[in-house]
């Protein structure tokens, strides 16, 4: 009998890497999607030798739908076969007042977040719809829930998340396919630095004297989700570090 297969999106670092170790663990085969194809070969080899599962990689870019659809499609027919699909790939960029935005932040975010998820989405969606069994996970933001200051447009993204994985769980109801999202507050990875171009120290600032969520946290969330029985479906996790009570608020000791 073969494994089941999670596609995981932005799988080259952060939660999309900590995801890839959870299924592994848990003896997913893993088809992994990054742009940073050197990243996913470093963490195939690693995943392959610990748990002997069989990986595909795609040197992916979301925001081209062209290559999302063209990659899928000619996937080994077994590997067409996705039982779990985490659209984990997302980004911020740039943290500015409405009037100040930078438009090619806006659309890297805009494409990354919103239309990317939408591309894989629909090149797999159609055959778990085909075989009436999947599950799609969504991972999503305290930025769904809530607006904060100079956030606008990333906040914005993460809502059309929100709303996106709300239509999709209704229309795939009656095709048996789960739609789960998953929305962490505070999570320390590249996250803040790819928000400020590299700016380290910036980065640093966010998670100075607070212990944010990890990636493994949030894997383990996601972990949970998919693991529940055929009649169970987790529709909406918000999961913080104690220290962060909202969006805008945090202790810092």
């Amino acid at each position: 009998m073969s494994k089941k297969i999670v596609f995981i999106t932005g799988a080259s670092a952060g939660i999309g890497e900590a995801c890839a170790r959870v299924f592994a663990r848990e003896g997913y085969d893993l088809l992994l999607a990054a742009r940073r194809i050197d990243r996913l070969e470093v963490l195939s080899a690693q995943l392959v030798a610990e748990f002997g599962v069989r990986t595909h990689l795609l040197a992916l870019d979301v925001r081209d739908a062209g290559e999302v659809f063209g990659m899928f499609n000619n996937l080994p027919a077994n590997w067409q076969q996705v039982d779990v699909l985490v659209n984990n790939a997302g980004l911020s960029q740039g943290l500015d007042p409405i009037q100040a935005g930078d438009i090619g932040d806006w659309d890297r975010m805009i494409d990354t977040n919103i239309k990317g998820l939408l591309y894989v989405t629909r090149a797999v969606a159609p055959g778990m719809v085909a075989r009436k069994q999947g599950h799609i996970i969504n991972i999503g933001s305290i930025a769904a829930k809530e607006v904060y200051p100079n956030g606008n447009v990333y906040c914005a993204t993460k809502h059309a998340v929100d709303a996106l994985t709300k239509g999709m769980r209704i229309d795939l109801l009656d095709k048996h396919i789960k739609v789960t999202a998953i929305h962490p507050g505070m999570v320390e990875t590249e996250f803040s630095e790819v928000r400020f171009k590299g700016d380290t120290a910036r980065a640093a600032a966010v998670y100075d004297r607070i212990e944010p969520l990890s990636a493994e946290d949030v894997a383990e969330t996601v972990w949970f989700a998919a693991s529940r029985p055929k009649h169970v479906n987790v529709n909406d996790v918000v999961i913080m570090p104690t220290m962060q009570a909202n969006a805008t608020t945090a202790i810092r000791e």
